[in-house]
């Protein structure tokens, strides 16, 4: 019994301490940092403001050219890259000249506007994706200084899926170092700086895409998600992201490439402003598995069941739920019910108490080289020792946290102990749990992240935050982000929406059914 007591009091004081770090880390921020940084210039052309499948339908009737929409959004770029650092590489003039391609093909009357829609549905739209993703001639970094130097020679799968649909790659976006925290900050491209506040992060590694989107600067973008890399940038950025069901759209293309189990985990998937133009998308990056799915199958949101929690249980590793957050959800709530009469269920999933140490677990796989070499491009292996001795003398290559999560991560689960063994059950009997909720009508609501987005840095002490999200890619459900508003302080806040396995269709029913309440992406504030 004194044991007992003991290991409680232990674990209190250690939750107690943590907290205390982070509200000391937050306040010194908030003095270092306070204001909201430097503001967005105004949105000047109404085309900004158009869903990718408004701006194809507009292309395609020639009420607009290629052209012009192309045009638009480079000027629009490059207003607001100098602001946010979120473009790492371009490719402005070959997308200039396949725009014009798409005009003279429009205009020239060979197909009509319905053969159009049918076979090149986004064609003219410009997009953009993450610098991890390959598009053929621009860099592929993955954010690691020693592949500063590496052109992409073809394009990944999702970005070759994208192009045959019509649509025309842009840009490329900022990403964390090899794509594995959630700040966008590398010593190739450096940090990239949320529009809504620059002293605030945009979420990783998907960080510079989201704020892309958010700043009106793409049409739409495509992220990958393996812990949340997609559905937290889209959070700290007010925008839907989705990361879909495992196995549904192919990796191929992507670095860090992922090993063994791992491939199940990772997740590429749509980030858009607008709810409405996020199965589109999805359904074209799916390819043939895209049946799997249903996509066209429709969903009436008042028959599915709702269920939700505020928060994971208590883990004393994790950030409490912000309040503005949880009222975000109540509110979600309330609407369901008087819009329809839908009375979402509260429930207890005890072992999302795990979600950190379920995924660090489920990460481990037989082949997959340790993070030491990762920061190598898996060319050997860098002394992460003297690297960190270098950090400190502002001569090193790589950011604190790549170092810091090399040497940390010897500290991990052993593979195939009797500790990983456990939390490999436990995921299992989460995931039978959840689906025994759900079953095949059923959606779960439950935060993004416990908070809005945090200073630069802060991260640092509040590092398994990430958690919320994390727990979805080992599960390999589908999950949707739904902005909900601003704070406040002026930042975006939301919710995920999870679903049943390759029931992606109900997850971005209740996206656009939460666009239509609750207004959905929201215009970063302006100078004035």
């Amino acid at each position: 019994m004194a044991s007992q007591w003991m290991k409680k009091f232990s674990r209190l004081a250690v939750k107690c301490i943590l907290r205390f770090v982070q509200l000391c880390t937050h306040a010194l921020l908030w003095i270092f940092y306070h204001g909201s940084g430097e503001q967005m210039p105004p949105i000047k052309d109404l085309l900004l403001l158009d869903t990718a499948t408004a701006l194809a339908l507009k292309i395609r009737s020639q009420k607009v050219t290629s052209v012009q929409v192309m045009e638009v959004f480079i000027s629009r770029i490059k207003e607001i890259n100098p602001i946010l650092n979120c473009v790492v590489d371009e490719r402005f003039e070959a997308a200039l000249e396949e725009a014009k391609e798409v005009d003279k093909l429009i205009q020239s009357g060979t197909k009509t506007s319905a053969e159009i829609e049918k076979e090149t549905p986004f064609l003219g739209v410009p997009f953009s994706t993450k610098d991890c993703l390959q598009v053929k001639g621009l860099c592929h970094t993955a954010g690691l200084y020693c592949r500063k130097d590496v052109r992409a020679a073809g394009d990944a799968a999702a970005i070759a899926a994208m192009r045959k649909a019509g649509a025309i790659p842009l840009a490329l976006t900022n990403v964390s170092e090899v794509c594995m925290w959630w700040e966008s900050n590398n010593t190739v491209h450096g940090r990239t700086s949320n529009p809504y506040n620059t002293h605030h992060i945009v979420g990783g590694s998907s960080g510079g895409e989201a704020c892309l989107q958010a700043a009106a600067g793409s049409a739409f973008g495509i992220g990958s998600d393996i812990g949340g890399s997609i559905r937290m940038p889209a959070f700290f950025n007010g925008i839907f992201g989705h990361k879909p069901s495992k196995g549904i759209v192919s990796n191929h293309g992507q670095y860090p490439e992922p090993v063994g189990e791992q491939d199940s985990f990772l997740g590429i998937g749509p980030m858009c402003r607008f709810a409405t133009d996020l199965v589109p998308v999805l359904r074209i990056i799916s390819g043939k598995k895209a049946d799997l799915l249903n996509l066209d199958e429709k969903v009436d949101v008042r028959k599915l069941k709702f269920y939700y929690m505020e928060h994971d249980g208590g883990s004393h590793l994790v950030s409490p739920v912000d309040g503005e957050i949880k009222d975000a959800l109540r509110k979600v709530v309330t609407y369901l019910d008087k819009a329809y009469g839908i009375k979402a269920q509260k429930i207890c999933l005890g072992k999302l108490r795990l979600s950190t140490a379920i995924w660090m677990a489920k990460m481990k796989v037989k082949g997959s080289p340790p993070f030491s070499e990762q920061l190598a491009n898996c060319k050997g292996a860098v002394n992460v020792y003297l690297e960190l001795l270098k950090w400190f003398l502002c001569i090193s290559k790589h950011t604190f946290i790549g170092l810091a999560t090399a040497i940390t991560e010897d500290f991990g689960v052993e593979y195939g102990s009797d500790k990983h063994v456990y939390l490999l059950d436990q995921c299992r009997q989460l995931a039978d749990e959840l689906q025994d909720i759900l079953g095949t009508d059923g959606v779960f609501l439950y935060p993004t992240h416990p908070t809005p987005a945090p200073y630069h840095n802060e991260p640092l002490v509040k590092p398994f935050n990430f958690s919320y999200t994390a727990i979805v890619n080992v599960l390999g459900l589908p999950a949707t982000h739904c902005p909900l508003g601003l704070t406040r302080d002026g930042l975006p806040v939301g919710i995920q929406v999870i679903g049943s396995l390759n029931k992606d269709r109900h997850t971005l029913a209740v996206a656009v059914e939460l666009e239509k309440a609750f207004g959905g992406w929201v215009p970063p504030s302006i100078k004035v």
